[in-house]
């Protein structure tokens, strides 16, 4: 009996993998497992859990959740990611750097990424980046003659950067998680998420280059035919997101505001654009404050359930039991680190990030803080290090089949002749840039931390 409450913890993780993989909402499923769990341990012949302590795990929500300022950032930027899409700003952005690089191989590639890199400096919400993209260039890459793959796999892989780019939900989300600063990790996260795009745009111009047929250049004759029009288009496309970022992440690295308050900065700016360009009406309004309190109801009913399934957890144990796991496998810091990566690794290909980061790192928190890798990273920075390491793993959640987020919106927005074959084919070489991108930042902690570690100290 004494083996069998020291496994309940790992029973724990079994029913959760089977129930999400019924279909039910992540939310009832944590919640869930936790609560029966609870009942169960409590029952007499096992007496392994106080029912009184089950009254704590209301308790918990209400401090963790309910009352906790940081996460009030999470349905302003919400908010500000989906009234950007009502706003105009991604067609005109786009329009405008097709225009700029029409002479180079590849250019509306290029165009899609450094339009993805740019909306996802002002919106994190993955899903509304990548439907729109897909409606706005998919089609004109596949009127171009662009190979569908390539297409679709640019498009993918750019409307993912948000999860990574401040300001970034998942980093909210991860700074509460292991209660570190949020505006550290937004600093943290600036080089990789960069890093990555200028990856993807260096394999398509490669690529554009040596096989032209498979992105055909833009007509020379595109755009407006005077300096002054090209001038007056670049400044009404680039100005408006442009403003929109100093606005957000320049308050918060400026020390003028909190990334709560900056939130708020952001979803007063992204009403000012759509009313700017004369997209603001009751309707607008109506559909925007309606699909951001769904969202926002749905990320915060999964955190009161992985608040009461992390609960449970490690009343019976669980972070005993993880570490006796770790100390089992052994290989020191550095082999935990990698078995670290290689769990969250495996879980994109079936899970959400918002699910990975709800069950992962609460679990493994505390034994990450522990974690020493000498003179490669000072003890003090390893938590923001292993935070970013998990962001950029996270990337590849999206894309990874059989589960791939952003490829089940894409499909589902995209043209019929556009087969979810050729998207998983798309993919792949973006999947690899990202995982040669985490062994980057994996062996120079640096380009994580020398920004933080800059202007913090």
């Amino acid at each position: 009996m004494e083996t069998f409450i020291h496994l309940l913890p790992v029973a724990m993780f079994v029913m959760l993998a089977i129930f999400l993989f019924t279909g039910f909402p992540v939310a009832m499923v944590l919640g869930g497992v936790g609560v029966l769990t609870a009942l169960f341990a409590s029952l007499e012949f096992i007496d392994a859990y106080n029912m009184r302590q089950f009254a704590l795990i209301t308790s918990r929500i209400y401090g963790g959740i309910v009352e906790n300022l940081v996460l009030v950032a999470i349905p302003m930027f919400i908010y500000m990611g989906t009234m950007l899409e009502k706003s105009g700003v991604a067609s005109d952005l786009l329009h405008t750097l097709q225009v700029l690089l029409r002479r180079v191989p590849g250019g509306l590639a290029l165009s899609v990424t450094l339009m993805g890199t740019i909306m996802a400096a002002t919106t994190g919400i993955i899903g509304a980046s990548v439907v729109m993209m897909t409606l706005l260039a998919l089609p004109v890459m596949l009127n171009r003659g662009y190979n569908i793959p390539l297409a679709t796999g640019t498009i993918a892989a750019s409307g993912t950067l948000g999860i990574l780019i401040p300001p970034s939900i998942m980093l909210v989300i991860m700074g509460d998680l292991l209660s570190i600063s949020v505006g550290s990790l937004f600093l943290a996260a600036i080089v990789p998420g960069f890093l990555l795009a200028g990856f993807y745009l260096v394999y398509l111009f490669i690529t554009s280059s040596i096989r032209p047929t498979l992105a055909p250049p833009l007509p020379g004759d595109e755009g407006p035919t005077s300096r002054g029009e090209l001038v007056k288009m670049v400044l009404k496309s680039f100005v408006p997101p442009i403003a929109l970022i100093v606005l957000v992440l320049g308050s918060i690295f400026a020390g003028f505001a909190t990334p709560t308050e900056a939130s708020g900065v952001g979803a007063a700016g992204a009403t000012l654009l759509a009313w700017l360009n004369g997209r603001l009406n009751w309707r607008v309004m109506q559909d925007v404050l309606e699909r951001s309190a769904l969202t926002g109801g749905m990320l915060f009913f999964i955190f009161v359930g992985a608040t009461a399934f992390a609960y449970v957890f490690r009343a019976l144990g669980g972070d005993d039991l993880v570490v006796e796991f770790v100390n089992f496998v052994g290989g020191g810091s550095w082999g935990v680190l990698f078995l670290l990566m290689a769990i969250v690794f495996f879980l994109g290909f079936f899970f959400d990030w918002i699910e990975i980061t709800l069950i992962v790192l609460p679990v493994f928190a505390p034994i990450v803080a522990l974690l020493q890798f000498g003179t490669h990273v000072d003890q003090a920075d390893v938590v923001i290090w292993f935070a970013i390491l998990v962001a950029v793993n996270l990337q590849t959640s999206f894309l990874t089949p059989p589960f791939g987020f952003a490829l089940f919106y894409m499909k589902g927005v995209a043209p019929p002749q556009v087969r979810i074959q050729a998207i998983y084919r798309g993919i792949i070489p973006f999947v690899c840039l990202q995982l040669i991108g985490l062994l980057l930042v994996l062996g120079f902690p640096g380009l994580a931390l020398w920004l933080p570690n800059t202007l913090l100290t």
